[in-house]
């Protein structure tokens, strides 16, 4: 059956399944506190039964960070409302939870043997989608709505990091991180969690002595430095050229061609913001923002696949719709309300990525003969023995040689 529904809608070309079999995973550099945190995580996974799968880990995760923040979000919709004591509480430890499982799922991998190509692609996948709901929970949990402009900057901002990180991956074919990355970024918006809990959202808006700004401005400001200083050095590493032939992508492309599936949502998000004629944005700012990043979302996801199987990413995607109803819509006087094509959007790009990743899942699961949250590998449907080995034995080799193909976002290859 499954078969079935991959043959009528293919996401991956036969091209880009044969290179994910030859993907290597290759990453550099360990951020600052990830040693510490490395003796917790290594301590964490020996509690884990053998028998739950590395992917399984990955999802239960995701799902109660998406939970608690999706909690955040109904209390606060348009992120100026305070929530109860708990929820800030329960997104703190969603996410600590969330960063906890998505360390130790590759260490699982390897404790069972069943490390695959599938299993970096579902990590990338489900951190791209912890980013969105993250990014906004931030925006809650600090007011941002209160301060429309900077809401707005910060989340984009969030997804354009994760974006370019991975936009130098694709161009170099190393993930490369930074002595101050994603755990540190994680381990900040907790700790804000925490403080919205106990000392209240009115600690974001006291006005800082000397510098005459409030907390609120000056979180931004900071995490805005930091960002741009983040992906001022990934600009630095793309435009010096790439590890393909004469200085391109891996695929062979040129190292700008992710730009434009990229500044082309964040584009339209910025126009349609600025040209409503209710206040879209600033009346529901998380559905807004939900509806963009879903659609960023599969963008990135998209990326990924394109590195790991060394193709060529497209420039438009379905997931552009979406926002393309709103755009039209304006353009035609919002002839239907903003707000109901706003739940349109949203509803829609939510399939279309689900939809995608569960295609891409089944296909990868079905050419690699594995199942996908079940370490027990499916019988060769090529007459071949041994299972999941049968082919997938030397990506699985590969994988654990170099890394885990899951521990990427927390240095764990120099914990090994």
């Amino acid at each position: 059956m499954s078969r079935y529904f991959v043959e009528m809608a293919p996401s991956m070309s036969a091209a880009q399944l044969k290179g994910l079999e030859d993907h290597k995973y290759s990453a550099s550099g360990t951020s600052a506190v990830e040693p510490v945190m490395q003796v917790f995580w290594r301590w964490l996974v020996e509690k884990v039964p053998l028998w739950v799968a590395p992917n399984l880990i990955t999802m239960v995760g995701l799902i109660i960070n998406v939970v608690t923040s999706l909690l955040l979000m109904y209390y606060a919709p348009t992120a100026k409302e305070e929530a109860p004591t708990w929820v800030y509480m329960s997104c703190a430890v969603g996410l600590f939870l969330y960063q906890s499982l998505d360390a130790i799922d590759g260490k699982q991998a390897r404790r069972t043997g069943s490390s695959t190509p599938l299993g970096e692609l579902f990590d990338h996948g489900c951190d791209s989608i912890s980013t969105v709901f993250v990014g906004i929970a931030t925006c809650c949990a600090i007011t941002l709505g209160n301060s429309p402009d900077l809401m707005f900057l910060t989340f984009f901002n969030a997804v354009f990091v994760f974006y370019c990180a991975h936009w130098q991956t694709y161009v170099t074919g190393t993930l490369k991180f930074g002595f101050i990355d994603v755990t540190e970024a994680q381990i900040l918006v907790m700790g804000i969690h925490v403080f919205s809990a106990t000392l209240g959202t009115a600690l974001w808006a006291y006005k800082l002595p000397l510098v005459g700004v409030t907390v609120r401005v000056a979180m931004v400001i900071t995490s805005t430095s930091l960002s741009t200083w983040t992906v001022w050095g990934n600009f630095q590493t793309i435009l010096k050229g790439g590890a393909g032939k004469n200085g391109s992508t891996v695929a062979g492309t040129s190292v700008l061609s992710p730009g434009f599936p990229i500044l082309f949502p964040i584009i339209l998000a910025l126009m349609i913001y600025k040209k409503s004629s209710v206040d879209l944005f600033q009346n529901h700012p998380c559905l807004y923002l939900l509806m963009f990043g879903m659609a960023i979302g599969k963008v990135t996801n998209k990326l990924v696949i394109a590195h790991m199987t060394k193709s060529e990413i497209s420039m438009l995607d379905s997931s552009m719709i979406g926002p393309g109803l709103l755009f039209l819509d304006q353009y035609f006087n919002s002839f239907i309300n903003e707000y109901i094509v706003l739940w349109i959007s949203l509803i829609f790009v939510t399939f279309d990525l689900t939809r995608y990743c569960v295609l891409v899942c089944m296909q990868i699961c079905d050419h690699l003969d594995i199942y996908c949250f079940n370490i027990t590998s499916k019988p060769s449907k090529k007459g071949l023995t041994g299972g999941n080995m049968s082919k997938t034995g030397d990506s699985a080799q590969n994988s654990q040689n170099s890394t885990s193909d899951h521990d990427h976002d927390h240095g764990d290859k120099k914990a090994q």
